[in-house]
């Protein structure tokens, strides 16, 4: 993938009053910004320079046409002088994609000589961008305001960024999601309505018989798995004599991606509790296709899986990865009390701190073979975890500020991919906060991808947003809680 493919459709604001003279400084004015932060390396998407709207019907023309232009994926607004916010009523009201208001002026400085009524009335982005912004209010418009000078390197960061939550609602309203399988029997939190998460979210997910992956499996060539373990032995290290079981993880790997392929699928997930006519549980064919870029969910999580594809698109380029994760246990150390995540194969290795290993080893779940995964530990950093959970009328996305640390043990009988970090604000209050707010076991685990892209992502989407950071406190999350849950019952 190139984001660049994708465009941002760069929008200035006027009004005929001016004349036109000055109406030809604004708009060689808005092509030098357009530019400039198409040129920026922080800005990943293409901004694309559209002629100035000085009209009711030009205004609503461009909105039509970016609805329906698949590589356009949002609108950024810029109001250099004053644009009347009655023009826009018809515009943004039609609008369909992600907005982003840009607040900020061609002029760095005020001209202390040069500054005369001729400047006043082309350099009016101080009050143009505030009637802008009241008609956005009055129409209850969810948009993104960046405020700052258009060459700033913060400006460029913010929009980039913006950019990124935009590319994954793009991303989400394409995605399908293949289930091998059906969701682990008895579990509250995997479970979710499919039909509301379609007409939110754009996901479509549907069930594959685990006999057509196993027909697909057995058409697996040797000359095809011999091709993908010389991949393996230059990617990883191959600690385990048995062979045999690798080459069937590279079986599953092929037969997996040839299925994802073929149905248009970004994103999958399967269960222990249903490998009818499978030798082993997939475990490095599922690490290796995360690797790829293809969004996994344990045990039938559709939810986590299709928010880990999502993620991994929108992290495209960034340094760390995005990662399917689950909390297994604590260490409670007091005053360092640590929380360790792992699942029981399937971790991304785009998390990993040094070269994964290959080993195989039993697994007392499933009842098959002893399967091949990828061994390693993630590296310290600043990262996220993420949940989205069907709260019955409404999805919720929870997100949590965490430190990732090197583990504190070496844990040699604990033959998985892992990574251990502290909760913010602490473990005791970071998971007491995440338990009220029905946050689930499965999230994905980020590097790459910040708390405010998410929250981005959920405005553009319409969906609850819950953000669990180093100054929260119980009382103060409980409280938020209680007023969300009634403004979402009067939406």
């Amino acid at each position: 993938m190139s984001l660049k493919r994708y465009e941002f459709w760069f929008i200035t604001g006027s009004q005929h009053l001016y004349g036109p003279e000055t109406l030809k400084q604004v708009e060689e004015h808005s092509k030098i910004i357009a530019q400039g932060l198409n040129d920026s390396s922080s800005i990943p998407c293409s901004v694309v320079f559209k002629p100035v709207v000085t009209t009711p019907d030009q205004i609503t023309e461009i909105v039509k046409e970016a609805n329906y232009n698949d590589n356009c994926l949002g609108i950024i607004t810029w109001m250099h002088t004053f644009s009347p916010s009655k023009m826009w009523i018809n515009g943004l009201t039609l609008l369909q994609k992600p907005y982003c208001h840009l607040h900020t002026q061609f002029n760095r400085c005020i001209p202390n000589e040069g500054i005369d009524m001729d400047f006043m009335n082309l350099n009016q982005a101080a009050h143009g961008d505030r009637e802008h912004g009241f008609i956005a209010a009055r129409l209850r418009m969810p948009r993104k305001v960046i405020v700052g000078y258009w060459e700033d390197e913060d400006v460029h960061t913010k929009l980039g960024s913006w950019m990124r939550s935009a590319v994954g609602v793009k991303v989400s309203k394409n995605l399908k999601v293949m289930r091998f399988g059906d969701n682990m029997r008895q579990v509250a939190v995997t479970e979710g309505d499919k039909v509301e998460a379609q007409i939110k979210l754009g996901w479509q997910v549907n069930t594959t018989a685990v006999g057509d992956l196993v027909e697909e499996i057995n058409k697996v060539t040797e000359a095809q798995v011999d091709a993908l373990m010389e991949e393996y032995k230059k990617k990883y290290d191959i600690a385990t004599d048995n062979i045999a079981s690798v080459r069937y993880q590279a079986k599953l790997e092929i037969a997996m991606k040839k299925m994802l392929d073929e149905a248009g699928c970004g994103a999958y997930t399967n269960t222990f509790e249903d490998l009818h006519g499978m030798e082993q549980l997939p475990g490095l064919a599922s690490q290796r296709l995360m690797e790829a870029g293809y969004g996994y969910g344990g045990e039938g999580d559709w939810k986590v899986s299709a928010l880990t594809h999502i993620m991994k698109q929108m992290g495209e380029g960034l340094e760390g990865g995005s990662a399917f994760m689950e909390d297994y246990t604590y260490d409670l150390t007091k005053g360092n009390e640590l929380s360790l995540g792992a699942h029981m194969l399937e971790v991304c290795p785009t998390l990993a701190a040094d070269k994964p290993r290959i080993e195989v080893h039993p697994l007392g779940i499933g009842g098959k073979a002893d399967p091949a995964r990828l061994v390693f530990e993630g590296r310290p950093g600043k990262a996220i975890v993420v949940s989205l959970v069907d709260m019955g009328g409404r999805l919720r996305m929870i997100v949590q500020d965490v430190e990732a640390v090197k583990p504190i043990y070496e844990m040699p009988n604990l033959p998985v991919a892992r990574v251990m970090w502290k909760p913010l604000p602490d473990l005791k209050t970071g998971a007491e906060c995440w338990i009220l707010a029905g946050g689930a076991h499965h999230t994905v685990f980020s590097y790459a991808i910040t708390a405010e892209q998410m929250q981005d992502f959920a405005e553009m989407m319409d969906i609850e947003f819950v953000h669990i950071t180093k100054d929260t406190t119980v009382e103060g999350l409980k409280q938020l809680l209680f007023l969300q849950d009634i403004a979402w019952k009067l939406k």
